[in-house]
Formats: structure tokens, sequence, C-alpha cells
């Protein structure tokens, strides 16, 4: 009898000259060196953009001052078991969206936004993690929490207590996700951001796996 084929879901958000990104922020732009077309033997392309561009992990670096870059990071924290969600409330991630999971039981969340993003359209009133839900998350031994908005923090905040109350308990955070494939559930999580030393985040292309 044959293994049963597990389901792959692709999570992660398009990259294109299109691509939304933090007002100020480096704009995605592509360059082609080389190419087919005008008589070289392959086609090569350079690209210039934010590490924060799209779906990405943010390192510690990001937002403590000599803390791990993401070269430096656990890996196993970004691959296992997770469970998606969707929250009630509207505009952040509070306690009560959370009050009916044993978090001790769960390893990894990914919350869905209750608004839709488009990734060619900047959103101020990005859905984020209220200061009381990280709280609530850092106490429960939770590995990793990743949103489908920019940022763990409101766009106004100059804080970033969220980012840094996960940090301080060890857990991971991804952002930009886009969770439109797949409904809530549990699946594997496979994010591990590229190897890129000395720096304050990465892509990466997150996949879910059905269990």
């Amino acid at each position: 009898m044959s293994a049963r084929v597990r389901r792959l879901y692709d999570v992660s958000r398009r990259i294109d000259e299109k691509t939304a990104v933090w007002p100020g922020d480096t704009v995605f732009a592509r360059r082609h060196v080389m190419t087919i077309a005008g008589g070289c033997s392959c086609n090569v392309s350079t690209v210039t953009l934010s590490l924060h561009t799209g779906t990405h992990a943010d390192a510690p670096s990001h937002y403590v001052e000599g803390a791990p870059s993401i070269d430096q990071v656990d890996l196993s924290r970004y691959v296992g078991l997770c469970r998606v969600l969707t929250p009630t409330s509207a505009d952040a991630l509070r306690p009560a969206d959370l009050a009916g999971l044993d978090l001790a039981a769960e390893e990894r969340i990914l919350v869905r936004s209750p608004r839709p993003l488009r990734d060619d359209e900047w959103r101020d009133d990005f859905f984020y993690c209220s200061a009381e839900a990280a709280d609530l998350i850092a106490r429960s031994g939770l590995r990793l929490l990743g949103l489908e908005s920019p940022s763990m923090d409101f766009m106004q905040s100059k804080e970033l207590r969220a980012h840094k109350t996960l940090h301080g308990a060890g857990v991971a955070i991804l952002e930009s996700l886009d969770l439109s494939p797949v409904p809530d559930g549990r699946y594997e999580l496979l994010a591990a951001p590229l190897k890129l030393a000395g720096a304050d985040a990465a892509p990466l292309r997150a996949l879910l796996r059905d269990l």
C-alpha cells in the first residue's frame, strides 16, 4: 500500500515590482544582467529589495541592539506543527482570540487577518498583535507566531512591545503570510529563513503541509 501524499500549501506572498512595502522602505527592483534573448547562454538577474519585503522572518536584531541576527536563529522554531486560526477581534490579536486554545499544547500559531490584504496595496490600519496577547503568548511556551500583516506591532508603535515581549520568551516571528489558501486547522509548517549573515530579517517561502 502506498503512503498518502500530504498536500502542500504555499502561504507566501508574491514579490514583484508592484509589491507594497513599508512607507519609506526599499521598493523591489529587478535588473537583467544577462539574457538569452540578448545572445547570452543563460538568463541572470539582480534584485534589490528590503529584507522585510513579502513573507519574511524577523531576526531579534531587527528590534533589539546586539541580539542574534537571522543566520543565528534556531531553525527548529520555523519547522513543525502549527495551528492556523481566524480571530474574532477586528483590529488586533487579543487574549480573547486565544481563549479557546490550550496554548501549552500548541507549538506555533499563524493568525489570519480579518481584513484581507493585497500584495500591491499598503494599509496603515493592518491587524497586529496586542501587548496583552504578546504577554499571554510569552507565558505559554509557544515557539512561533505568524501574522498576515507586515508587523507584529501597530504601525505607529515606537516601543515595539509585542516584538520585544515575544523575543524575550524565545518566540520566533513571521510576518506578511498569505493564509488565504488554507482553512483554519492544524498543519506542518516549513518556513526556514535564508541564511543571510548579520541580517535583521530574511525572506522565505512558507509552506504548510496537511497532517
